[in-house]
């Protein structure tokens, strides 16, 4: 059996870099693993969060996942503080995960900066709680991007330390999933940045929930530079801004940035922006419907994240109580 996990967490704003390095991708694979999809709340208090936000965009990254082509039937759905586990098996991995592995995990050091004293302990640990969200489900894949290759090591590390201590294979060595299809999707306002939604700026990005007013506006408005489209590949080098702009039609139109410099080189940027703002509201237009009807139906969510999480939990906790047999804990 081959079954996979991801998250995304809801601190709002999901773009067309979250759509296309990953939930489009998921997509995919739910037709060949079993697939659970989580939207991974204890992750996002490891910052300051406001809660009635919290909620708002909980709903909002299911509603994404679902218009998006995640089918809730075939696959599971549900939100990470839902099934206590994850947090319970994260202690036990807490003590089993060394400060020395975690001291290595750069992505601390780059959102925690120059105070990393004040910094909560969940940020420092998280990558231990994000072990226990693969390791809970015994998956056996994760689809990562480039910035997480380093936490899903540290999963690895964490499942092979458990088996040797225990001297039982608890856990299966986790496989990451690098999917050749995933787009790194940069700002349209500075193409050596990746889009983002901490962003100052609400054009660096193209919201999920950008109507095509909006989305024509942004991509209108978008950085590039004088010379028109060049035709191959090559002449795209030291042009980051128009590399970016023809990597997000290719992936848009499910084609190669070479496919796309055939049709659209020589061109200038107005005439193709306007092939693109056409282009990606005929695929995402659809999507921002179906989000907007869901999330105009929070009941419809809450639902579907209720019964998710009860098939999780089915999956979670016999695998809980296994763990927990395994270090010696009394079960009432």
């Amino acid at each position: 059996m081959k079954r996979i996990f991801s998250g995304v967490q809801p601190t709002g704003n999901l773009h067309l870099g979250n759509y296309l390095g990953a939930i489009r991708n998921w997509v995919q694979l739910q037709k060949d693993y079993e697939s659970i999809f989580c939207v991974v709340d204890m992750h996002a208090i490891t910052v300051w969060q406001d809660p009635a936000e919290l909620t708002r965009t909980t709903r909002e990254v299911t509603a994404a996942y679902i218009a998006a082509g995640i089918d809730p039937e075939a696959c599971i759905i549900f939100h990470q503080s839902a099934v206590p586990g994850h947090a319970q098996l994260a202690w036990v991995f807490n003590c089993v995960a060394r400060m020395g592995w975690l001291n290595r995990m750069t992505q601390f050091k780059e959102k925690a900066g120059k105070h990393k004293e004040n910094a909560s302990v969940g940020l420092f640990a998280y990558p231990d709680l994000m072990a226990a969200d693969i390791l809970l489900y015994k998956a056996t894949h994760v689809p990562v991007g480039e910035d997480q290759k380093q936490h899903l090591e540290l999963t690895r590390d964490i499942a092979q330390k458990f088996n040797n201590d225990f001297g039982r294979e608890v856990f299966p060595i986790t496989e990451p999933l690098i999917l050749g299809t995933a787009t790194r999707v940069m700002s349209l306002r500075d193409g050596s940045k990746k889009m983002s939604k901490s962003e100052t700026s609400d054009f660096s990005r193209i919201n999920l929930r950008d109507d095509a007013d909006l989305i024509a506006q942004k991509i209108r408005k978008a950085k590039t530079d004088p010379e028109p489209l060049p035709s191959e590949i090559a002449g795209l080098e030291n042009r980051p801004e128009a590399a970016n702009l023809v990597g997000i039609f290719a992936a848009l139109s499910d084609s190669t940035r070479e496919a796309v410099l055939a049709e659209h080189g020589g061109q200038p940027f107005s005439a193709f922006k306007q092939s693109l703002t056409d282009l990606s509201v005929e695929v995402l237009g659809p999507m921002n419907a179906e989000m907007n009807r869901l999330l105009a139906n929070p009941d419809e969510i809450d639902a579907i994240l209720k019964r998710g999480a009860e098939r999780a939990q089915a999956i979670a906790g016999p695998i809980l109580d296994e763990v927990y047999e395994t270090v010696g804990f009394l079960r009432p």
